[in-house]
């Protein structure tokens, strides 16, 4: 069987010039203030513009079944699958505006700590992590 390597001296610059630029930016948020608390951490201090706050969410979202399954489904059966990542999108705006401003009102970072607050208890977060952990990876499989 026959190995491939990179040897084009642009795909190794280009792996190079990622692997300094997260470097760089790593390097940039260790110096940052506010880095040693929860709020710091996760939050950025509330210092960050709306831009890179949408691109992490973006970028995070994407994944190998969009590579592979929506890729494959997409070649299979063309437009119906645009049309499901197409609707997926006015409909996350239509959540982000209905619980975003109640996550903000209650001072909590993810649905587990808001039913906790609300409801209290630890059994109902351990519920819904753990809940939420399957259907991510049954789901992921399933594309």
């Amino acid at each position: 069987m026959e190995s491939r390597r990179i040897t084009h001296w642009g795909d190794i610059s280009v792996v190079v010039v990622y692997f300094v630029l997260v470097l760089l930016v790593g390097i940039w948020s260790l110096c940052r203030p506010n880095r040693g608390t929860v709020r710091g951490y996760f939050l950025a201090g509330r210092s960050m513009s709306w831009i890179p706050v949408g691109a992490s969410l973006f970028s995070s979202n994407i994944g190998s079944e969009h590579f592979v399954g929506l890729a494959g489904t997409g070649a299979a059966s063309g437009y119906a699958i645009v049309l499901y990542e197409w609707l997926a999108m006015p409909l996350l705006v239509v959540l982000a505006w209905i619980f975003v401003p109640v996550y903000v009102a209650a001072g909590v970072y993810t649905m587990p700590e808001y039913m906790t607050k609300r409801f209290g208890g630890q059994r109902i977060r351990i519920y819904l992590s753990v809940l939420a952990v399957i259907l991510y990876i049954v789901t992921k499989l399933a594309v």
